[in-house]
């Protein structure tokens, strides 16, 4: 790059200011330093620009890498799921020659999913006055209505 000392800076200076003159230097300055902050601004964002890209490059490579090591993994569990399927079916054939397969009768579980149970034992339910059944809001009522007299 151009090395630029204080004895160099100083004679530019000097030549600046008996061509440009007095008056004029300090616009030119001005106008000198912006042009300089934006060509450094642009040189920052090719750097940068110029890094994503590298950064994208790597990544892609690296995505390709995962995905081949993925196929190879799902490759190697197939061959490895068909060879254990077949020496299966071989041992199968050999214990059982003619049965056909059992399959237990499905049973319901006969649970109610609707209804929650609780951690909270029902004698404490009780005397709390926790409701532990769900009711209608007329259901009630027509519950505690006294009773009509004939």
């Amino acid at each position: 790059m151009i090395d630029l000392g204080i004895s160099k800076m100083a004679l530019i200076g000097a030549v600046a200011l008996i061509v440009i003159g007095p008056e004029k230097l300090p616009g030119v300055a001005r106008t000198l330093g912006a042009l300089l902050g934006k060509a450094q601004r642009y040189v920052a964002d090719v750097k940068a620009e110029v890094n994503r890209s590298m950064a994208l490059d790597e990544l892609k490579k690296m995505r390709e890498s995962v995905e081949g090591a993925a196929r190879d993994m799902e490759n190697s569990i197939q061959t490895q799921a068909s060879e254990f399927e077949k020496s299966w079916q071989e041992a199968t054939d050999q214990a059982l020659p003619e049965a056909t397969p059992v399959y237990p009768q499905y049973q319901h579980p006969r649970k109610n999913f609707r209804l929650k149970q609780g951690a909270v034992p029902q004698w404490y339910k009780a005397r709390m006055g926790v409701r532990t059944k769900a009711q209608s809001g007329a259901a009630r009522v027509a519950r505690f209505r006294p009773p009509k007299a004939r």
